[in-house]
């Protein structure tokens, strides 16, 4: 069994550093010869890339498609020689059983979806911080996760209709649980580290792709569906304003941002 670790990047080359250091051949605790590492790179910073190819030796790095991240995952596993497909972004810190946990839950046969374990670098302290943590599963967060090549072909990859970091792995996930067995391991885990939200700078992506979600789902627009958009306002105003007040107002504009995506979509 030969795995192919996907990373899609796009102008994080200190982070990228960070994480490829962690998959290096002499940290994994499985044999370099059962893995590739493929780094498909969004950015256009070429003289970078080179430094990068002679840190590291071991990566095969290719240019990206620059369409956004479901059309970047999608490059890497082209390129793919794997029977499994590991994606892991940039931004994190893989253990070094990460693979050789993938690879013994791949070994006994019954799953052809895996995801992994997902932990913060430390407390959250404000709101507006983001990090997409899978403890116990059912999330499939793509930071994280390992398919079967044979099965990802079949479901064409990634929905390249999602042009932004939203939504593509929910997605990938519906689809896939509906024609094989997914399941969970704690043993391969990933630290993916708090990020601030910029202030108003991707309400509008966020809007898109759940605009796009909803058209594909063919969502009727009708009555029942503006009452379940309402609820979803509401329920997301209230909760997230109990998690605004328990850090003291710290991030209170992103708490806006949500607030306000949430009313728009009743419209929409």
């Amino acid at each position: 069994m030969f795995l192919s670790v996907i990373i899609p990047t796009y102008n994080r080359y200190d982070l990228l550093r960070k994480c490829l250091d962690n998959l290096m051949p002499d940290v994994q605790t499985i044999d370099s010869t059962k893995f590739e590492i493929i780094v498909s790179d969004d950015s256009k910073q070429n003289e970078e890339i080179k430094n990068l190819k002679s840190e590291y030796p071991f990566v095969h790095f290719i240019s990206g498609p620059q369409k956004g991240p479901a059309s970047n995952r999608n490059n890497g596993a082209k390129q793919a020689k794997g029977d499994w497909l590991v994606f892991i972004d940039d931004d994190c810190l893989p253990d070094h059983d990460i693979l050789l946990s993938y690879l013994n839950e791949i070994n006994k046969g019954v799953y052809r979806g895996i995801e992994g374990y997902i932990n913060a670098d430390r407390h959250r302290e404000r709101f507006d911080e983001q990090c997409p943590m899978n403890l116990t599963g059912g999330c499939f967060w793509t930071c994280n996760i390992a398919v079967e090549k044979e099965v990802f072909n079949k479901l064409g990859g990634f929905d390249e209709g999602f042009p932004f970091a939203a939504l593509e792995d929910t997605d990938f996930y519906e689809r896939l649980k509906a024609v094989v067995n997914t399941t969970f391991i704690a043993s391969a885990k990933v630290i993916h580290p708090w990020r601030r939200a910029d202030k108003w700078a991707n309400y509008k992506k966020w809007i898109k792709s759940h605009q796009y979600a909803i058209k594909k789902a063919n969502t009727p627009k009708n009555f029942k569906y503006r009452v379940k958009r309402i609820n979803l306002f509401v329920g997301s105003f209230f909760k997230n304003g109990k998690n605004l007040l328990e850090y003291k107002f710290k991030g209170f504009y992103f708490y806006l941002e949500i607030s306000y995506c949430h009313f728009l979509l009743i419209f929409y």
